[in-house]
């Protein structure tokens, strides 16, 4: 499963890169394909604006998110969150998150945290 991981990075020490490479890590030790924001924007001087555009180009591609703990209070996060909930992808949050082996079938869905109440055609 190609999984994207989404969680807090403006404003953190050292954009808290640590957490995202071993979230990918552990993703990637399951046999998943890891999409790791961090490896996508590597410039810490990079413009917010300019970083979205490209994680959420790569966000598209992908089957399933996992957000990482502290992802409510990023607004990048956010709207990462927003948009996989609004294409169907497979959510996986911090207190339950993705444990299958990519090999498992079928695969267990993450627990889909609520849509937003409003939708927007």
């Amino acid at each position: 499963m190609r999984i994207y991981v989404a969680g807090p990075m403006t404003g953190l020490p050292a954009l808290n890169f640590p957490a995202f490479h071993a979230e990918a890590a552990r993703l990637r030790a399951l046999g998943h394909e890891a999409i790791n924001p961090a490896e996508i924007n590597t410039d810490p001087n990079a413009e917010w604006h300019a970083c979205m555009r490209a994680d959420i180009a790569a966000l598209v591609t992908c089957d399933a998110i996992q957000l990482l703990p502290g992802w409510r209070k990023s607004r990048g996060a956010m709207l990462e969150h927003d948009i996989a909930v609004r294409l169907g992808l497979d959510v996986f949050d911090p207190h339950h998150p993705l444990t299958e082996p990519a090999a498992a079938t079928p695969l267990q869905r993450g627990p889909c945290l609520p849509q937003p109440t409003a939708d927007i055609a």
